[in-house]
């Protein structure tokens, strides 16, 4: 019982409260539920959010739409422009074509215009070459008619000196021609021809380096000496040169028109005619023989030194004269000198025009100044052409005899 008591005692509190809750519940005015509030407050702010996120997705709808439409705008833009680059790429490559086939126009029309000039030139090339042709062609028969009657003329000229028409050797004569004049392969035989008393042994001796009294010189004379060819050594072992004396004009029984093969002259490098005052009938054969056989022909006045001491006497030179005279010595000589090579050369080239034979060069020479050349080695003062006519007696020998070491395997 006491416990029940107890408990009662324990619970007056609770159920006063209870009592007075239950009192104020209902004399107190009643506020609405807050829990609808707050659901209503929850619902329109949903429904607010809701609205907003109705608006946000029109709106994102409509930038989507604008963005879309951007895109598109931005595509047809694109597609604008690549049209408009490729309708402008079409025009330029139309331009293009057009330029380039303007220019392969002008091209192929220039080409045909030059083709147009080359084939006129060319026509024209041809008929001038034509007409040149046949110029020459007149030219030459014109220059045959007039060789054939200058042929006619000087063979009937010749006919009436008593000159006959060259004859060529025969393999045989020329063979035994060679073993006559000891003709020997490697050497260089030089041949001298002239009238009696023209230097010509004198010449040669100079030519060898020899005197005329020194031994093995040739033989010399105012008469001729040499009724037969003579050949002569070089006295320098190592010259290979033979030298030979040919008979003068007249010595020999025989017409001059055969002189030169008679002699086999066809055999020598050249012929070295020493001059007087006029050709003779057989410098004028040998002349024209070498011409036919292209054998070189030196023409050569020599004793320059004697005829130039008898001109200074003519013109007043006295050797006993004083001391003086040393200084008009030296006038006269210059002026002799001039004369006597001036008179030669006049009297060379006269007398090969006369004998219808080209003109060439003659070589004023004095043996005493050609044997210092060749002996001695020295250059006397009063050289003319004797270093000359060593000079070009030597070249032509070997020009035409010589291999050159350069030539050689």
């Amino acid at each position: 019982m006491g416990v029940v008591v107890s408990i009662a005692a324990a619970l007056v509190p609770i159920v006063s409260t209870v009592v007075r809750l239950i009192t104020s519940l209902r004399s107190d005015p009643v506020h609405a539920n807050p829990t609808l509030a707050n659901i209503r407050t929850v619902g329109d702010q949903q429904h607010l959010i809701q609205l907003a996120r109705q608006d946000a997705q029109a709106a994102r709808e409509e930038a989507e739409e604008a963005v879309r439409e951007a895109e598109e705008a931005a595509r047809r833009e694109e597609a604008a422009r690549d049209e408009a680059q490729r309708a402008i790429r079409e025009v330029e490559e139309r331009a293009r074509e057009e330029r380039e086939a303007a220019q392969r126009a002008l091209r192929a029309a220039e080409e045909a215009g030059r083709e147009a000039v080359r084939a006129a030139e060319e026509e024209s090339q041809r008929a001038k070459a034509a007409q040149e042709t046949a110029d020459q062609a007149a030219k030459a028969a014109k220059e045959k008619a007039q060789a054939a009657k200058q042929a006619q003329e000087e063979a009937e000229e010749r006919l009436k000196k008593g000159i006959q028409p060259v004859v060529v050797p025969s393999p045989q004569e020329v063979a035994s021609t060679k073993r006559k004049v000891e003709y020997k392969e490697g050497l260089f035989h030089f041949a001298v021809a002239g009238v009696a008393g023209s230097g010509k042994s004198s010449l040669i001796n100079a030519f060898r380096g020899l005197r005329n009294q020194s031994p093995g010189a040739a033989a010399t004379g105012v008469t001729e000496t040499t009724l037969a060819i003579s050949r002569l050594t070089d006295p320098n072992t190592e010259n290979p040169f033979v030298w030979y004396d040919l008979p003068g004009a007249g010595t020999l029984k025989i017409p001059d028109w055969q002189y030169f093969n008679a002699q086999g002259l066809y055999v020598f490098d050249c012929i070295i005619i020493v001059f007087d005052n006029r050709f003779t009938m057989t410098d004028i054969a040998i002349l024209t023989n070498c011409k036919r056989f292209k054998i070189p022909t030196y023409i050569v006045r020599s004793k320059a030194d004697s005829h130039i001491r008898n001109i200074m006497r003519e013109n007043g030179y006295d050797s006993e004269e004083d001391d003086d005279a040393r200084t008009k010595r030296k006038a006269l000589y210059k002026a002799a000198r001039e004369q006597y090579t001036a008179e030669t050369r006049a009297n060379i080239q006269r007398n090969l025009k006369d004998a219808r034979l080209p003109d060439q060069r003659v070589y004023i020479v004095s043996n005493d100044t050609l044997y210092s050349i060749v002996k001695e080695q020295t250059l006397p003062t009063k050289m003319i052409d004797e270093l000359e006519l060593l000079r070009d007696l030597f070249s032509e020998a070997h020009s035409r005899r010589c291999v050159p070491r350069r030539s050689l395997p």
